[in-house]
């Protein structure tokens, strides 16, 4: 076999990591690209190794009982909802046995029996952030480029060649430098669309420049829509320099067009990057913030968390609560318990949870969260949270437990890389006696989870859906401290 070769007749078995399918060609592993679990396909062959191949579908042959038609225009070039085209009761499963298949292939750990993963109520308009990028230059279909060459080419044609034409949407997978120009996106609700479209009809309207991601020039780079569910919006409009004039054509243009936005930010990026994290937002108009509320965990009331450019929030609000909820119940408060809340963010969970414990110590690496955490801790008039900033691994010591006393619970809620070494040889140290480990990323969970089994038994896993239609799985797994 060699890279090229076409390979008949396949039949696809499952769903692997990443999205890919797996599908076996003799004693060989194929992970593919495309297709779903039930198709029978051809594959031409992307890579070759001694124990499994890749691949790419070319054909499909028979189509999957579990395929269902997808809903976007833009499936099969977005990189976002990549499995639109398997029922979704078909991806719960997939994404539990991915939990499970992580933690006891990659960690080696004993699991109790697994409860259903939690579905997500709403398979659409779930998000409530979206980032949109500017280009000069919008991503040409096979097609296009193919027209263009032969205009291009044709030396009796009387027509010129059509400008290059801008687009304000996603890059293509893999491709920094490619964007396509979004249509409709059935990600985030209204008025999501209406106001992306708007801000493109207004640009192009007085010639702004887009700006060139290979040239590194022109204007407007990207534009990020946070909606909240108390109906507040948030507009952040990040632009290359300093030129009020077209800066205000574009956000007078959305003030006139949706009065349900709130708040109106901008910001300045001279950088050859997007982020913005280090960078000073300014405020146009509105408030610098926008509010999302939650249901306290026994349904006694409503907490509300304000929201700012640079905060993190849970991008489906829906299931975060329910996401939160079921981290609540695995740690069983009493109410007289110390608790750690790491990685915390926003003090979303410090704050979920405060009204059942004694205490509750939040810590987190970016400083400007730790103040969120702390205004949604005034916010909510809860008075038994204390917040710090710092890169947990140093934080977290051996001089951290002796000043504010080891914690009874921890409760875990780290980005996708998982928790560092040293903060799991910290929690052995420490000997909470119950912890509560939520991840986006069952395969760096697995990897911490192996760490702390040293001291720990698991007793309780619970996969969530967070993001339909997607690969992705959240995880939440319940630890005690095993007796000596």
């Amino acid at each position: 076999m060699k890279k090229g070769d076409i390979i008949e007749n396949i039949v696809v078995q499952s769903m692997a990591a990443e999205g890919k399918c797996v599908a076996r060609l003799n004693n060989l592993v194929i992970f593919l690209e495309g297709g779903a679990p039930g198709d029978t396909v051809d594959v031409m062959l992307t890579k070759i190794k001694s124990s499994f191949l890749e691949g790419k579908v070319t054909a499909i042959k028979a189509l999957s009982p579990h395929r269902t038609q997808p809903f976007c225009i833009h499936f099969g070039l977005c990189g976002g909802c990549s499995w639109q085209h398997i029922d979704y009761a078909q991806q719960l499963e997939y994404k539990q046995q991915q939990a499970v298949d992580h933690l006891e292939r990659i960690g080696g750990l004993q699991l109790p029996p697994i409860t259903p993963i939690v579905p997500s109520n709403k398979t659409r308009y779930y998000r409530n952030k979206l980032d949109y990028t500017f280009s000069a230059q919008r991503w040409l279909t096979r097609e296009e480029m193919q027209v263009k060459k032969a205009m291009a080419l044709d030396e009796n044609s009387n027509e010129s060649l059509p400008p290059p034409e801008p687009a304000l949407g996603y890059h293509i997978p893999r491709k920094y430098d490619l964007v396509f120009d979004v249509k409709v996106c059935y990600l985030q609700p209204a008025p999501s669309d209406a106001i992306r479209l708007a801000v493109r009809d207004e640009a192009v309207k007085n010639n702004i420049p887009f700006f060139d991601l290979r040239k590194q020039i022109g204007f407007l780079r990207t534009i990020t829509i946070r909606t909240a569910n108390t109906g507040e919006v948030m507009i952040i409009l990040q632009v290359t320099y300093d030129k009020m004039e077209w800066t205000e054509k574009i956000l007078k243009r959305l003030e006139q067009d949706f009065p349900q936005i709130t708040s109106f930010q901008y910001v300045i990026n001279g950088k050859k990057n997007d982020t913005f994290s280090d960078l000073n937002i300014l405020t146009w108009k509105g408030n610098p913030y926008i509010t999302e509320t939650m249901p306290k965990p026994d349904g006694t009331g409503v907490l509300q968390f304000r929201v700012g450019p640079k905060s993190f929030y849970q991008t489906n609000a829906d299931q975060a609560h329910e996401l939160y909820k079921i981290a609540w119940r695995m740690a069983d408060l009493q109410g007289d318990e110390l608790v750690y809340d790491l990685y915390t963010g926003t003090g979303t969970i410090a704050n979920y949870v405060a009204c059942h414990a004694k205490k509750v110590i939040g810590l987190e690496y970016v400083a400007a969260a730790i103040e969120d955490a702390k205004s949604n801790s005034v916010l909510n008039n809860i008075t038994n949270t204390e917040f710090f900033a710092g890169d947990i691994k140093d934080l977290l010591d051996d001089e951290f437990l002796a000043v504010h006393v080891r914690p009874d619970t921890v409760i875990t809620d780290p980005p996708r890389a998982g928790m560092h070494e040293d903060v799991c040889k910290m929690l052995l140290k420490a000997e909470p006696r119950k912890i509560v480990y939520v991840s986006c990323n069952p395969a760096t969970q697995a990897r911490d989870l192996s760490i702390l089994s040293e001291k720990y038994e698991i007793v309780a896993v619970q996969p969530v859906d967070m993001f339909p239609h997607t690969v992705h799985v959240e995880n939440v797994v319940k630890l005690v401290r095993k007796e000596i």
